[in-house]
C-alpha cells in the first residue's frame, strides 16, 4: 500500500502528467482537494472508488482516511492542485505518515505560475533583463514569512517575481516593490490559470490594484511582477546564435 501524493496540475484536467493520471485510475481511495483540483481529473478514478472531498477535513481527520485505507491494504491517491511542491502542505502529511510507517511517493504536477506564463505567452526569464524568478508570497491570514524573505527584501534583487496567495494584499505589494521596481513596472494578475473562467488582468504597479478590485478577485489568482511582462525588444539567447558552438552543433564562423 502507498499514498501518492499528486499534483493535478493548475486546473485544465489535461495538464495533469500521465504517470499522476494512471495512478488515479488505479487507486481504490480519492483524497482530494475539492476547490481547486477539477471533477474532471477526479472522475478518472475507479467506479467502485472511495472519494473524500478533504475540503473539510482537518490534518487529523485527513491522516486518519489514510491510515483506514492503509489497514485494509488500499492504494491512494492523494491530490493537490498545482505542483504540491509549492504551498501544497504536503510536509506534514508525510511527517504524520512517517510516524505511522505509511509508505508514500510523490507526483509533480504543472505549478500555476508556469500555467499562468503559459496564458500570457511569454517566458518569465529573458537575456538581460531577468534571468531569476522568486516563487514566494504576502502574508495576510496565513504563517508568517520567515526573517529575510520579506517582500521587501526579497524585491530588493529586481527579478521577476511569483506571488502567490496576494491577491487579496496588493495593497502592501504595491506599497512594498513601487520603491524597489518603480510604479511604471509591468504587473500581470492571472485568475485561474488554465480554467475555463480564466482572466487575465495586464496593467503596472500604479494601476493594477484597482483592476483586481474592479474585477471583484480576492484569491486563486497569481500576481507576476517584473520588467520581462513589459519587454518586447531584448537581446536574443546566445544559446541558437549561429556562431555559438554547442555539444551538438558546431557554430559558423563569420563569413561562412
Amino acid at each position: 500500500m502507498t499514498v501518492h501524493f499528486i499534483g493535478a496540475g493548475p486546473g485544465a484536467p489535461d495538464l495533469i502528467t500521465v504517470r499522476g493520471l494512471n495512478l488515479i485510475r488505479r487507486c481504490p481511495v480519492v483524497l482530494y482537494a475539492g476547490s481547486l483540483v477539477p471533477a474532471e481529473v477526479v472522475a478518472e478514478a475507479p467506479k467502485d472508488a472511495r472519494i473524500i472531498d478533504t475540503a473539510r477535513l482537518d490534518l487529523d481527520e485527513t491522516i486518519a482516511e489514510m491510515k483506514a485505507a492503509h489497514d485494509k491494504g488500499l492504494d491512494v491517491a492523494r491530490v493537490h492542485s498545482g505542483d504540491p511542491s509549492l504551498y501544497g502542505a504536503i510536509a506534514e502529511q508525510m511527517r504524520r505518515l512517517d510516524a505511522l510507517s505509511i509508505p508514500y511517493d510523490v507526483t509533480p504536477g504543472v505549478p500555476s505560475f508556469a500555467a499562468a506564463a503559459a496564458a500570457l505567452q511569454m517566458e518569465l526569464t529573458l537575456p538581460e533583463v531577468s534571468q531569476t524568478v522568486i516563487i514566494t508570497r504576502t502574508a495576510v491570514k496565513s504563517t508568517g514569512m520567515p526573517e529575510g524573505e520579506d517582500l521587501a527584501t526579497l524585491g530588493k534583487s529586481g527579478a521577476t517575481l511569483a506571488l502567490h496567495l496576494s491577491a487579496s494584499n496588493l495593497k502592501h505589494v504595491v506599497e512594498t516593490l513601487v520603491p524597489l521596481y518603480g510604479d511604471d513596472c509591468p504587473v500581470a494578475v492571472v485568475y485561474r490559470a488554465s480554467w475555463p473562467d480564466e482572466l487575465i488582468l495586464r496593467g503596472t504597479l500604479c494601476t493594477i490594484r484597482d483592476q483586481v478590485k474592479s474585477a471583484g478577485i480576492t484569491k486563486t489568482a497569481l500576481v507576476l511582477v517584473g520588467r520581462v511582462l513589459g519587454h518586447e525588444t531584448f537581446r536574443e539567447s546566445r544559446l541558437y546564435a549561429a556562431d555559438f558552438s554547442t555539444e551538438f552543433r558546431a557554430g559558423k564562423k563569420d563569413g561562412a
